[in-house]
């Protein structure tokens, strides 16, 4: 297992005298081989800047840094592939942050790439590869046409043209879980939040947040091209918007309006679900899926991250609970991180949630942070870290009747 580094113009090398070593939290770890898969396809291998690469001297059996001006590399996984480490690495200058990406630990072994990670869904309905790009265009196109006047469908050609956002691109392409973002507005001040920073963050958001309030019937537009199919999926709640139960009028009624036109396919949300009163309306108005995002369930480790403004994560379980009880297929968009997330009391506190809400589904997610801020953020370890790989082992035993994936999905049996 060769360590893997880069060099300052960006070229990829393996060295044959050190073995390469991962990441668990703050702590150096060596990488076991029944952690390691090939690289996926639609994998990205990128250099990690500001950072040394650290491996194990295969003579002495010690921990050294690489000398010379060399990086860290890491790999970015596709949707369906949770990491089970990050990429062996110091800061050369702990003043940087790194990009709001997921790292994930890579090596060198039997002559190809491979990285610490663990299947947890099909990979093919997510991999970029299988969009189209120049199918997208002539769709995206046409929906411009179509529709002149509406706003979110030109929000949403930027972000399947310009972000290449797979969400986005599917509402164009009629196919999986299609994209209607709402609202500008959130009751969460996340950190490392992918659409908007404050000034003085030090993480530059990767994406542009919509900055206007749809209407009723910019929605349905949207609602209604999407869901044309029995498994079709349309979702509330998306990467370039804050929390969109904040704007529950309008889900509200454009879910109606819908309904009464088309029984079609899915309607979904990504909530935080924080605002219970909301929730419950958009789910009496016929909601079928449910998404939440969570990085913890314990109180003080998600306080620290969602920095949560007039709810609670007390708030959140009540939401899920009535959700679960009124049919709709409910799953949290899990924020998994290594050395955090496999911690002794966090396995414990996510076992009693999902157990208390009555989750169908918990999505693996590689939390995209820069794991020094991270670290510093939230609270220390209290109990043994029993390691990623253990962690889904657990979640498989102790929840039978839980999914362990990694995307949304349609209930088995519509509820």
């Amino acid at each position: 297992m060769n360590l893997v580094y880069a060099d300052e113009q960006g070229n990829l090398f393996d060295h044959p005298d050190y073995l390469a070593l991962g990441r668990s939290g703050e702590m150096v770890v060596e990488l076991l081989e029944d952690e390691l898969i090939p690289l996926p396809e639609g994998a990205t291998l990128v250099g990690l800047p500001f950072t040394r690469p650290v491996g194990l001297n295969a003579e002495t059996g010690r921990m050294e840094l690489l000398p010379g001006e060399l990086q860290a590399v890491g790999a970015l996984l596709p949707q369906g592939f949770t990491r089970l480490a990050l990429p062996g690495y110091v800061k050369s200058d702990k003043t940087q942050k790194l990009p709001l990406f997921g790292y994930s630990a890579v090596v060198w072994k039997d002559g190809k790439f491979y990285v610490a990670a663990h299947q947890s869904d099909d990979p093919e309905p997510w991999n970029p590869l299988n969009c189209d790009r120049k199918e997208l265009g002539i769709q995206v196109e046409r929906l411009l046409a179509k529709y002149p006047e509406n706003r979110l469908i030109k929000h949403l050609s930027n972000c399947a043209l310009g972000y290449e956002c797979l969400t986005a691109s599917n509402t164009f392409m009629n196919r999986l879980e299609g994209a209607v973002p709402v609202s500008y507005s959130c009751n969460a001040g996340c950190f490392g939040c992918i659409s908007e920073q404050p000034d003085d963050s030090g993480f530059p958001a990767p994406q542009t947040r919509m900055n206007f309030r749809p209407t009723a019937d910019e929605v349905v537009d949207i609602m209604l091209e999407h869901l044309k199919g029995p498994d079709s999926i349309i979702s509330f709640g998306q990467g370039c918007e804050g929390e969109p139960s904040t704007q529950v009028k309008i889900i509200v009624e454009a879910m109606r309006r819908v309904r009464s036109l088309n029984s079609q396919g899915y309607i979904n949300i990504n909530t935080n679900a924080g605002l219970t009163d909301f929730i419950r309306a958009i789910v009496d108005a016929g909601l079928d899926l449910m998404r939440v995002s969570t990085i913890s369930a314990i109180d003080e480790h998600y306080n620290a991250y969602y920095k949560p403004r007039g709810y609670t994560l007390a708030n959140v379980e009540k939401s899920l609970k009535y959700a679960s009880e009124k049919g709709v297929y409910t799953s949290i968009n899990y924020l998994i991180f290594p050395g955090v997330t496999d911690r002794e009391e966090e396995i414990e506190a996510m076992i009693g949630f999902a157990k208390r809400t009555g989750l169908r589904l918990i999505q693996m997610r590689n939390l995209n942070i820069d794991p020094e801020s991270y670290l510093e953020l939230i609270p220390k370890a209290k109990g043994e870290i029993y390691g990623m790989k253990q962690m889904l082992e657990i979640f498989e035993s102790e929840l039978p009747d839980v999914v362990i994936g990694s995307y949304t999905h349609i209930p088995p049996v519509r509820a």
